[in-house]
């Protein structure tokens, strides 16, 4: 029998187009004899649409026709139901639009990738393919995953952090604070944003100031890190769970600017054309041809990465002990900074629901994009299965010890 695969993206956050894009490159390379696939969109407002239309890259040109012609949708945070029910229904139609047997995320950034979501599968008790909702939290915010790396004895580059309304109260004290701890050039992020958005280098208090009130529009929480100067960026992917997982091989990323731009990942290899496409490679150098739609696929790299003698089995270790310490499941993508100054390696930071889901990285480590979906459907069940077997029931209840027409107020 089939499974029936509710595909979930889009979301509340500045990153809705890009997971359209992973949603279409993920949908096309799933295989249909074994797979029914559910496109489920959450929109900007927050609302959930399902229907053919949303297959078609070319509808999305125009939001409101696509969503006027859209069924909405929603799944009751109810254990067990694992149903997908249509807003509005006819007057003798069944609410119900599909039972989802497992569900493949392609969400990426704020209110989707950072465990907002895992919390409502999880209380519906579907299974779902990626981290729970602890790990993507500490995945998502760069704060707490530098400070549990850190704590692990992974290396990451030193960083300074605080929040808004501390900046808005004295942004001279923060100023001062930061240049006492971290000299120029820096750079400011967000702490809980991807696809580069929100981020500025620094060089000196002026461009500071600047870099933290464009970084706070985004955000709550900055954090700040030492600028490697000559730096070489690399990726790699990890697939698997906590206690079992394997590497991919490296890619390096080029970028037009001192840092990977939101334009250098996704709007320098070919454009928007549709979800097709493959990569060519000159030189070692791959990048989207002209069918490419925007997305992680797009991105000019060079893959497998060249690297010094030993810094690519060095890299897949960190990368797989940084999956296991924070707990990933499914497939991640952790990125590393080189400083080629003295060859340190540094763990910049993890992508739980990486762009493309890091198809091109497992194609050149030898393994189709469908036999790692498929891998990580079996795995989002594996998972479920192991939940299932812990205690969440202590047995008893207390209630029923208390003196008849006793106890204490509530």
């Amino acid at each position: 029998m089939k499974l029936t695969v509710g595909l979930l993206f889009g979301g509340r956050s500045v990153e809705n187009e890009i997971s359209v894009v992973t949603a279409l490159q993920t949908l096309e390379s799933m295989d249909k004899e074994k797979y029914d696939v559910v496109p489920i969109y959450i929109a900007k407002s927050g609302k959930w649409y399902s229907g053919e239309a949303l297959l078609t890259v070319a509808n999305y040109r125009d939001m409101k026709k696509l969503l006027d012609g859209t069924p909405e949708v929603y799944m009751r945070p109810v254990y067990g139901d694992r149903n997908l029910y249509k807003v509005k229904t006819g007057l003798l139609g069944s609410p119900v639009l599909a039972t989802l047997d497992v569900v493949l995320p392609t969400l990426h950034g704020t209110n989707c990738e950072d465990g907002t979501l895992q919390g409502v599968l999880t209380s519906t008790g579907v299974p779902f393919v990626g981290c729970n909702t602890l790990a993507s939290a500490n995945g998502m915010d760069k704060i707490t995953m530098k400070m549990i790396l850190k704590e692990c004895g992974i290396p990451v580059v030193d960083y300074f952090w605080f929040n808004d309304k501390e900046w808005y109260a004295d942004k001279d004290a923060v100023t001062a604070r930061l240049e006492a701890k971290i000299p120029y050039p820096v750079i400011v992020k967000p702490a809980n944003s991807g696809s580069s958005v929100g981020i500025k280098a620094a060089h000196n208090t002026a461009e500071f100031v600047e870099a933290v009130d464009y970084a706070a529009s985004f955000t709550t929480r900055i954090i700040v890190e030492r600028l490697v100067t000559r730096l070489k960026e690399v990726n790699c992917s990890v697939m698997g769970n906590y206690n079992d997982c394997e590497a991919s091989v490296c890619e390096v990323p080029l970028r037009s600017g001192e840092i990977l731009s939101y334009q250098d990942k996704y709007m320098r290899g070919g454009g928007s054309k549709g979800a097709k496409g493959g990569a060519r490679s000159v030189g070692g150098v791959k990048s989207a041809s002209a069918g490419e739609s925007e997305g992680m696929r797009s991105t000019l790299r060079e893959i497998p990465a060249k690297l010094q003698e030993g810094e690519t089995e060095r890299i897949q270790q960190l990368a797989r002990e940084t999956f296991r310490a924070l707990a990933c499941d499914g497939l991640s993508r952790i990125d590393f900074i080189i400083d080629e100054e003295d060859r340190s390696i540094y763990v910049n930071e993890i992508n739980t629901i990486p762009g493309s889901l890091s198809s091109y990285l497992w194609e050149a480590s030898g393994r189709k994009f469908p036999e790692v979906i498929d891998a990580l459907i079996a795995q989002a069940f594996a998972r479920s299965r192991e939940e299932s077997f812990k205690v969440t029931d202590f047995g008893g209840n207390i209630f029923a010890a208390m003196p008849a027409g006793g106890g204490s107020k509530m």
